[in-house]
């Protein structure tokens, strides 16, 4: 699909529209320094598109999914030379020096700046993060559009339609999210046909750590994913599917009762394998009942204490798990834009185009919860929105990141530039 290309307003810099200072703050230049050099995507020679600078482009690039790639990073670096920082005029790059540079980045910089800074950031003030002294957090899966190209519908794949097939190969994520920042973190992708969001939940669920307490829906139990969800240390509260037999061993003072799931039929009739669960059962006042009767929700938990986890309390607990989606939307609609695509053309600055957008929405999150902490409220009653326009606008007092310098005052770069 062709792409209008977007201008910001004439003059514009870096610091009107985008605050790196909150970016890099969040994602600091020692850091990206660091894993630049460990991933070999150091500077070898000078260019007029520092992979450093490629890195914080790339996550501009999600603050901006309406303004050309261009027009992005003429700003970035009309900043940094406002700042007095020696950077060459942006007017000599091509548009296929930046496609050049990001290829040359590549997306394992970004994957690891994504895995070792994307973390849970509620404290033990933040409000609606914890229940029972543990971190709630929720685990779920959504699809983000992608360029229509050849490439990018090989891996990826597209969904069906009622008349042939949807307009964009999709690329399928699992996350799981910080109930009470948004913040989303463990993300795992891939394709959205030949894929599935058990497979990527099996990888996700490794970001689970002791001191949380993991809500899940239906869609995602199985023995396997449960055992290795538990494995982390990690608490659990998932619904289970209808078919899931679950005899009750021992009934608990507030209506749960104490189960066992098994890997299958047979383990549960030879009582093999069995992990002990403890079950609530209940059903939502107010809701018309579909045909056959109200839904019966079936809940399993690791927390088998009633006197410390009440049923109720429980049962009303789950449904925050309807967070995630709040963040998906964040994601999808307030940050990239309701009808915008993930613009890459091939496979891996897709998944590079996605870290940045991830990193992009935790630094954005970052600064809401900061400002939420500070004014002792609940992070929920902060406007994502309005964050983001704040952080678009000018924040002039921040400072932004440096490009190294050789020893002789001039820039040093690295791939991008036109040789």
């Amino acid at each position: 699909m062709a792409r209008t290309v977007a201008e910001l307003p004439g003059g514009a810099r870096v610091t009107d529209f985008i605050s790196l200072g909150v970016i890099s703050e969040k994602v600091p230049a020692e850091h990206v320094e660091r894993v630049l050099k460990e991933t070999d995507r150091e500077s070898q020679r000078q260019r007029k598109l520092p992979m450093r600078v490629m890195v914080y482009y790339v996550i501009a690039l999600a603050l901006y999914m309406e303004v050309s790639y261009g027009e992005v990073l003429r700003c970035l670096l009309e900043g940094l030379e406002w700042m007095g920082l020696p950077v060459k005029p942006i007017r000599t790059v091509q548009m296929s020096s930046i496609s050049r540079a990001r290829m040359r980045l590549g997306v394992e910089p970004l994957r690891r700046l994504h895995e070792e800074l994307v973390v849970p950031v509620a404290t033990s003030e933040t409000r609606g993060a914890w229940y029972a002294g543990r971190r709630l957090v929720s685990l779920d899966g959504s699809t983000l559009d992608v360029a229509d190209t050849q490439e990018n519908e090989r891996v990826f794949g597209r969904p069906g339609a009622s008349r042939g097939t949807a307009g964009f190969p999709k690329i399928r994520i699992v996350s799981l999210v910080e109930n009470g920042t948004h913040v989303l973190f463990g993300t795992q992708h891939g394709p959205y046909k030949g894929g599935s969001e058990a497979a990527l939940a099996r990888e996700a669920v490794k970001s689970l750590a002791f001191g949380m307490l993991c809500l899940a829906d239906r869609n995602f139990f199985s023995y396997e994913l449960w055992k290795l969800a538990t494995g982390t240390g990690s608490d659990q509260l998932w619904r289970i599917p209808k078919p899931n037999v679950l005899p009750c061993i021992e009934r608990l003072e507030d209506g749960s009762y104490l189960s066992k799931v098994y890997p299958s039929s047979r383990d549960r009739k030879r009582d093999r394998a069995g992990i002990t669960v403890r079950v609530i059962e209940y059903q939502l006042k107010g809701i018309p009942a579909p045909e056959g009767g109200p839904e019966v929700y079936r809940l399993i938990t690791t927390r088998l204490e009633p006197n410390q986890t009440p049923a109720q309390e429980l049962a009303a607990l789950y449904h925050e798990r309807w967070e995630i989606e709040t963040a998906f939307d964040e994601l999808k609609t307030h940050l990239r834009g309701r009808t915008i695509v993930l613009r890459s053309k091939t496979p891996e600055l897709v998944a590079q185009e996605l870290y940045g957008l991830l990193l992009a929405h935790f630094a954005v999150r970052g600064l809401m919860h900061e400002a939420a902490l500070r004014a002792n409220i609940d992070p929920d009653t902060v406007s994502f929105v309005h964050a983001v326009r704040v952080i678009r606008r000018k924040l002039p007092r921040y400072v932004a990141f440096p490009p190294s310098a050789r020893s002789d005052g001039a820039p040093s770069g690295d791939p991008g530039g036109d040789r």
